[in-house]
């Protein structure tokens, strides 16, 4: 465990508004669940008219990846996109703070096989896969299963950050925030599970431009570092909500013969292989993120 998971909590008066609005969360956690489905789409709805910035970059974000849709088709997956996105927050919710019953009724986890199978030799595992909406809640139920360590972004607020981090650890093995690489490493050299989701643009990080729904994207070079220094196998992980309400997890094979010694190469080849679960199911994808800000000529972000 990460030592800082330890720390007390910020109860300074300038946190007081956050524990509040915790407070609420928690509250909305323990939603029965059969109104949370019906609440979930309704909020989403709400979150676009809230948030026409962010419902803008989804928009700009369908159009470059899905140009094969017509107006109309893509207007449909945002607002399925919106749908998800409303569920996903009462999810999220629920992962951290409230009771997982009744979800892990109907639960359905695909590979677990090929998981203990890449652990059995006493090399960690890193598990890679897509900013989906249902990760939180996914993961969760993943921990019944197998021990999984996470990596995260850290909130801006401490009380909102530590609150969070604590709620994961209820039944995370490990949380390493994305700059605490060397602790993770470690994690992976002996033999934990780390969760991996590499998709994302960010400023930290070694990056380079790969192909990703056919476009430049400025890409973490992360799972073929962490890969090598630590000697972990790299397996998938795509996870959905099914349209009955269940959630479905699958663990796909190692991939073979990785790392190699180009990471662009390698790189390239995590983000095919993201591009192909996202479109499994790409109405449940986080596609408020600006993926596509930086171009390889320094031309303008379509954003």
């Amino acid at each position: 465990m990460d030592p800082s998971d330890r720390d007390p909590p910020p109860l300074s008066p300038a946190q007081w508004p956050v524990w509040i609005g915790i407070a609420f969360g928690w509250t909305l956690a323990r939603w029965p669940w059969w109104l949370v489905r019906r609440a979930g789409p309704l909020l989403g709805r709400l979150l676009g008219l809230l948030m026409p910035g962010r419902r803008r970059v989804a928009a700009i974000n369908l159009a470059l990846c899905f140009p094969e849709l017509d107006d109309a088709a893509r207007a449909a997956l945002l607002r399925a996109h919106l749908r998800s996105l409303g569920l996903s927050v009462f999810e999220f919710l629920r992962a951290w703070w409230g009771p997982l019953a009744p979800l892990e009724r109907g639960f359905e986890l695909v590979g677990l096989e090929r998981l203990e199978a890449a652990r059995a030799d006493g090399r960690g595992v890193l598990l890679i896969g897509p900013h989906f909406t249902t990760l939180e809640i996914c993961t969760r139920l993943l921990c019944l299963h197998a021990p999984i360590g996470g990596m995260y972004r850290p909130h801006a607020t401490a009380a909102m950050d530590w609150a969070v981090r604590h709620g994961r650890m209820g039944h995370a093995a490990a949380m390493y925030s994305r700059e605490a690489l060397r602790p993770a490493i470690r994690h992976l050299k002996d033999g934990g599970i780390l969760w991996f989701a590499p998709d994302q643009e960010t400023l930290r990080g070694d990056s380079v431009f790969v192909p990703f729904f056919g476009r430049p994207a400025w890409s973490l070079t992360s799972t073929h570092q962490m890969a090598r220094l630590s000697g972990a196998r790299v397996l998938p992980l795509f996870h959905q909500r099914l349209p009955d309400g269940r959630y479905r997890v699958e663990i796909g094979e190692p991939l073979a013969d990785f790392p190699t010694r180009d990471p662009v190469a390698d790189t390239a080849r995590v983000m095919a292989l993201l591009e192909e679960r996202i479109r499994r199911a790409p109405e449940q994808y986080l596609w408020m993120h600006k993926r596509f800000k930086r171009t390889p000529d320094d031309s303008a972000s379509p954003y």
